[in-house]
């Protein structure tokens, strides 16, 4: 049973998400801010549903620091944010969280991102699980996919889960334009009808991290992934 961290201060949000996770067939903690998340954080936390905006520590630092811990950044989040906050969505996906949803939610839908996320963690082990000494080898560029390790000119390049799966899905298709459809249904495991914003964080950031000129932009299409010479 895959145990999940709900960090709400609302209270009556917090026990209507928890309620319907449950239901769903999830282990359940809840948390009220962010200091008390990070005291019950470990590695046996399996994904956290974290609210932006919390009393004593935010969801924004709870989330850096998640991703800055070799114990917790594996861990996958989804950040809770209320509908005007446009900027901190952005920001919560530029610090790493997967994905993001928008106050007020169904929590149905939630529970669909949140099985989502877990098939697709099921089927990229399972995608893995043969490659036991599999390295892609790119030159300045090198994917160990057992390890997640990636090498950028002689450095560690430290990625989230869904950072390295993404960038592994766009070698592997190198030269073939994704669009950004494709990519929602493929790395997060559903479709986001229009709203796809959180793919091209995710690119924004693998850019950032290693060489922009290996992500191509098609304008109006997606992205390719496109080999250095």
């Amino acid at each position: 049973m895959e145990k999940i961290l709900v960090v709400e201060d609302e209270k009556n949000i917090r026990e209507l998400i928890k309620f319907n996770l449950e239901n769903a067939g999830f282990e359940v903690l809840t948390a009220n801010d962010g200091q008390e998340a990070l005291e019950q954080l470990s590695d046996e936390i399996d994904l956290v549903v974290l609210d932006l905006m919390l009393p004593q520590i935010d969801g924004m630092e709870v989330c850096r620091r998640m991703r800055g811990s070799e114990e917790l950044r594996q861990i996958p989040i989804i950040m809770l944010t209320a509908k005007g906050e446009e900027v901190e969505r952005i920001l919560g996906l530029e610090m790493g969280a997967d994905d993001y949803m928008t106050k007020p939610f169904s929590p149905r839908e939630l529970i669909a991102r949140i099985k989502a996320i877990f098939r697709r963690i099921k089927e990229f082990k399972a995608d893995t699980s043969e490659l036991k000494e599999e390295i892609i080898d790119l030159g300045d560029l090198k994917l160990d996919i057992p390890r997640h390790e990636v090498i950028y000119q002689e450095q560690k390049i430290v990625l989230t889960p869904k950072e390295f799966e993404l960038l592994r899905y766009l070698i592997i298709n190198q030269g073939r334009v994704l669009s950004r459809d494709l990519l929602l249904e493929k790395i997060w495991g559903y479709e986001y009808a229009g709203d796809t914003r959180t793919v091209d964080v995710h690119i924004r950031r693998l850019r950032k991290k290693i060489s922009s000129d290996y992500i191509a932009t098609v304008r109006g299409v997606g992205y390719k992934f496109v080999k250095m010479e």
